[in-house]
């Protein structure tokens, strides 16, 4: 690479023009879902019965009856062609984690004849090959085929870039004999069983209650990297981050990029992913400065959460496509520059009733708060049972290097409430003796009658903590910003719903053993509150003591993926998934293997891409720079110059010596490591090595890069710095 490209990115970026793509002047409210089908679509082409079994079917999310599909079809290609679309695809989410498209053409051939078509059958389920995606082992070599089939329950769309329109409809993605392969339908089965167990739990209270959906808020945080500089990082370019780079001087220490002005070009591209957002029925409603410079975010609206994931990951396919066209590269890895913040997908998840209350926010009157507490409980014992899955359910190359410093959460899982209810829960384990109990009133007996009207604030945000509730939701802070969000939404989905069925067999029995149904409500949620004490943690998640108080409470501190990924495995995960009917056995071992083979993969491709950086690049800058300090030295011990002078330009040359041989050293060790660790038999055995013995090399020879960058002359530095990457747009 010629030395001087890295200036001449700069002085190209210096000289940019905001080019705006010129976008339509539409109000707002009639571009947004212009590109979905619909229910006002619907009405449009269907006829009033076709659309009333449509909508039924999209609302219980059942698979389409044959005697509509047809017509469904029909109404589908209309409504497409009339919007100049021409060709369709299925759209899913194979365990890449990213979403997966094969276009076919409305386009055939009719007695030579060109015609449009597009039948039931292609719209109810298609069959892309599925030899290349991952399986964990669920299909032999000669098993390839894989069936796509509607997720009714998620609006068709178009998805439209200057090159043309794409009818796009969301699908599950399962093997020739059955079992899922991908991330959607797992979700799908957490969806229902959430809704039977906590539309139960509902009656108890309130019979009108007929329904029960799991509700999402994303919050994507992201990075924008100028492309002059990206296509200049090749660790960047293959693995989402930055492997080796100094600290800026200045980075976040001032705090003043977070909501900061937005920067004229960043503007631009976040104007113009909004308005394709909104096309596509995407609510997007905030957009700033995050906290790194750089960095920045943007979310929606709540969503039921299966519509929420899907809105997710088109946004990223939106994000990417418009930053090309303003000439950045969005990176959505969880860590891409050491020393500053990383990037999250914070998850905020609630359950919404189809009389439009939000379960998880507290009332005015003591019965609707004690359904609230019911559920409140609910959520926290839930995660005190099976902390060890949440934290696999976010376990990723990428978020190891996150999570436990600058505004991540610790690895640690752990439930933050606020102190308001922290007292509440105090009191129903230990009612104040000051209030005088009165049978007809259990709720002041048990001193939650005073519940605040402003409750809903009472809280405060503990970043610190990943897992946290902030008013009327649970915010799941430790879900990394690349992550496809249907893993831990899933796992999240299936504890609940699980805690749910035996608090409702619990209240149901003692009613039916004479119980007061309030009393055996405030019974089995006051056996939530002492079970889950453990996991309740209202300090700051950094402190060194958290450590070891989260030990004594009995609490994981997992930091590597392959450990994290072993509690999918254990005998009560198994049992969890298998009896909930979330997994088959198979399936998930299958997930299991797919996730270690990903681990393993990033790490190989990491510890490679750093090895040809640090070997073609920056070395060779190393050894020229060492040559031409001693061909000085020598210069000037021949004109017996100050002897000072030549002591120190000897220690200059130590020390860059002293580096060269340690990265020399530990490049052939750990590729040795590799050569050993690729000969074991087991993945897990693979996945841990990795972790224990060669993520450590990648630190160590960044650190020594790192103090060479800090040595060499900045003009013959090949990469892009942090310093440029950062604050040059």
């Amino acid at each position: 690479m010629n030395h001087s490209a890295r200036q001449q990115a700069i002085a190209l970026i210096q000289n940019r023009k905001i080019d705006l793509p010129v976008l339509p002047s539409e109000d707002i409210m009639d571009v947004f879902g212009s590109h979905v089908f619909s229910k006002k679509v619907m009405l449009h082409y269907l006829s009033q019965d076709i659309y009333r079994k449509l909508e039924k079917c999209m609302e219980s999310g059942e698979s389409l009856t044959r005697d509509i599909a047809s017509p469904v079809a029909n109404a589908i290609k209309a409504w497409a062609i009339d919007n100049g679309v021409t060709h369709f695809t299925h759209w899913f989410q194979p365990l890449t984690g990213l979403a997966a498209e094969k276009h076919e053409s409305f386009l055939e051939i009719s007695e030579g004849e060109p015609i449009y078509n597009f039948s039931g059958e292609e719209l109810i389920q298609q069959e892309p090959d599925a030899s290349s995606f991952p399986h964990g082992g669920l299909r032999s070599t000669f098993e390839a085929r894989g069936y796509t089939a509607w997720d009714s329950s998620s609006p068709v769309f178009i998805f439209h870039t200057k090159y043309g329109k794409t009818l796009c409809i969301p699908t599950i993605f399962v093997s020739f004999r059955g079992e899922a392969l991908d991330y959607k339908i797992p979700l799908l089965r957490s969806i229902s069983l959430l809704d039977n167990a906590a539309t139960k739990v509902c009656q108890i209270f309130d019979k009108q209650i007929q329904r029960v959906v799991p509700t999402l808020g994303m919050e994507q945080e992201f990075f924008l990297i100028d492309e002059a500089f990206f296509n200049l990082r090749p660790d960047l370019i293959l693995t989402g981050r930055t492997l080796l780079g100094t600290s800026s001087a200045k980075d976040q220490q001032l705090a003043d990029h977070y909501f900061g002005s937005i920067p004229e070009r960043v503007y631009a591209f976040m104007n113009q992913i909004e308005h394709e957002a909104h096309k596509i029925g995407i609510p997007l409603k905030t957009r700033h400065n995050e906290v790194a410079p750089g960095q920045y975010e943007c979310a929606p609206f709540f969503e039921e959460i299966n519509v929420a994931i899907d809105h997710g990951l088109m946004l990223m396919d939106i994000m990417d496509r418009a930053a090309r066209q303003h000439n950045f590269r969005t990176v959505f890895h969880e860590k891409p520059f050491s020393g500053i913040n990383g990037s999250g997908k914070h998850n905020n998840w609630s359950l919404q009733s189809n009389t439009g209350r939000n379960l998880l926010s507290p009332g005015k009157v003591p019965k609707d708060n004690l359904m609230f507490l019911a559920f409140f409980t609910s959520v926290i014992r839930a995660v005190s049972e099976h902390s060890d899955l949440l934290r696999a359910s976010i376990a990723s190359a990428g978020n190891d290097q996150r999570l436990g410093g600058h505004e991540a959460p610790p690895p640690i899982i752990s439930v933050f409430i606020g102190s308001e209810l922290t007292r509440v829960l105090e009191e129903i384990v230990s009612p104040p003796r000051k209030k005088k109990a009165n049978a007809n009133n259990p709720y002041l007996k048990l001193g939650i009658s005073k519940i605040p009207e402003l409750f809903l604030d009472n809280t405060d945000r503990n970043r610190t903590s990943p897992f946290a509730f902030t008013g009327n939701k649970f915010e799941f802070r430790a879900v990394g910003a690349s992550a496809n969000s249907s893993n831990p939404m899933m796992v999240l989905n299936t504890i609940v719903a699980d805690q749910l069925i035996k608090f409702d067999k619990l209240v149901r029995g003692k009613i039916n053993r004479g119980r007061k149904k309030e009393l055996a409500v405030l019974d089995a949620i006051k056996e939530n509150v002492m079970a889950s004490k453990s996991i309740r943690f209202e300090g700051d998640g950094y402190s060194p003591s958290w450590i070891q108080e989260a030990r004594k409470r009995g609490l994981g501190h997992v930091e590597t993926t392959p450990e994290a990924l072993s509690s999918y495995l254990s005998t009560q995960s198994l049992k969890l998934f298998t009896s909930l009917k979330v997994f088959s056995e198979s399936e998930l071992r299958a997930r299991y293997e797919v996730m270690l083979e990903n681990y393993i993969a990033q790490v190989r491709i990491e510890s490679n891409i750093l090895n040809e950086i640090v070997s073609t690049q920056i070395l060779p800058v190393a050894f020229s720079y060492e040559k031409e300090l001693l061909e000085n030295l020598q210069l000037h011990h021949q004109m017996d110059w100050e002897e000072d002078f030549i002591v120190e330009g000897k220690e200059m040359v130590k020390s860059l010596r002293v580096r060269i041989e340690d990265i020399l050293r530990m490049l052939k060790d750990m590729q040795g490591e590799k050569e050993r660790i690729e000969k074991m038999r087991s993945k897990q055995e693979i996945a841990t090595a990795y972790a224990e013995r060669i993520v450590p090399y990648l630190n160590k020879i960044r650190n020594q890069s790192d103090e060479l960058e800090g040595i060499l002359p900045d003009a013959r530095w090949p990469l892009p710095k942090y310093r440029e990457m950062l604050f040059i747009k």
